[in-house]
């Protein structure tokens, strides 16, 4: 049976590259570039750490370096949270792996159109190169078979702003043209790697006891956001949202719960910037007072709410082993 093709759009930091481990430790998978994007790092070190993280696996995907700032506002990194090398502090060393010749924006487009309704998306970061690629050339919005966001929160408090998730919030005006491309998009919110979807601290111990590279990688690296999680956001335990989200890319039947909804992005809000209006009851439309431009856009995002987390785990346990 033929591979799945994969693009991986990214911001790397500590979780990404446990997704990108996992994309790359997939069987099914081939994943035909790895795409960065300004957002957690610098678009250098998210370079270094994504190529860092593809040598570990011993795979050779070319890594493009796309857009340094957001189309619009200025860039916010979390390199408080991820570490200051975003990676929780451990200092790999430089990888062999070199960036490949080109932009990310051009390696984008070609890729898509060379493999017309036979790719999937994941972007782990904000939406600024995809946005970008798709104003050069809007057509590949109907040629990528599913595109897998990980970002925004559906109807929930976000972990930026009490209304956005980080990666919509570093990116409103690249999301919104995203999410009104036409794309078939998936979108993972950051709530879904919480709660039972977030590693206890047995399940990190029975990871570092698969005592292997991987395994040793995806906990440490990402230890310091752990402590964050724990004791700024309150979670049980380690949460891994870009994982999670590759999890869903990966199979699509470890989404426990979605639906698909009428979804945009607040641009000018004061309070609601970067916020994912959800539209999960089929209001708009039913009140004179929405817009023309609301009623008339119809639903255009399978939103995944929660996932089977002991199916999730077990496949990142089979990944790391």
């Amino acid at each position: 049976m033929p591979k799945r093709k994969f693009i991986i759009d990214t911001d790397t930091a500590s979780d990404d590259a446990v997704a990108i481990l996992m994309a790359h430790r997939y069987p099914e998978i081939e994943v035909l570039a790895v795409t960065i994007v300004s957002g957690n790092m610098r678009v250098q070190d998210g370079s270094r750490n994504a190529r860092y993280t593809i040598e570990l696996c011993g795979a050779q995907t070319p890594v493009y370096v796309g857009c340094e700032r957001p189309l619009l506002c200025e860039p916010v990194h979390a390199y408080w949270y991820h570490g200051s090398d975003g990676m929780g502090g451990m200092n790999y060393p430089a990888p062999k792996l070199c960036e490949a010749n080109g932009n990310a924006l051009d390696a984008l487009i070609e890729l898509i159109r060379a493999n017309e309704n036979d790719v999937t998306l994941v972007t782990l970061g904000p939406l600024t190169n995809i946005a970008a690629a798709l104003i050069r050339a809007p057509e590949i919005a109907k040629m990528v078979t599913r595109c897998v966001v990980m970002g925004g929160a559906a109807n929930v408090v976000g972990n930026v702003t009490p209304a956005a998730e980080y990666n919509i919030w570093c990116d409103p005006e690249a999301a919104r043209i995203v999410v009104r491309s036409g794309m078939n998009l998936e979108m993972v919110g950051w709530e879904v790697g919480r709660g039972d979807a977030a590693l206890t601290e047995r399940e990190i111990e029975k990871v570092y006891a698969l005592n292997t590279p991987y395994a040793k990688f995806a906990m440490d690296c990402n230890v310091h956001a752990l402590q964050l999680a724990k004791n700024w956001q309150g979670d049980p335990g380690m949460t891994l949202h870009d994982p999670t989200a590759m999890a869903i890319a990966l199979d699509p039947t470890l989404s426990k719960r979605n639906g698909i909804y009428r979804v945009d992005v607040e641009t000018r809000g004061e309070l609601t910037r970067g916020m994912t209006v959800v539209d999960e009851r089929n209001t708009v439309g039913t009140q004179a007072f929405f817009t023309d431009e609301w009623q008339v856009r119809g639903k255009n995002v399978l939103v995944h709410h929660e996932l089977d987390a002991a199916r999730w785990k077990e496949l990142l346990y089979a990944c790391l082993a």
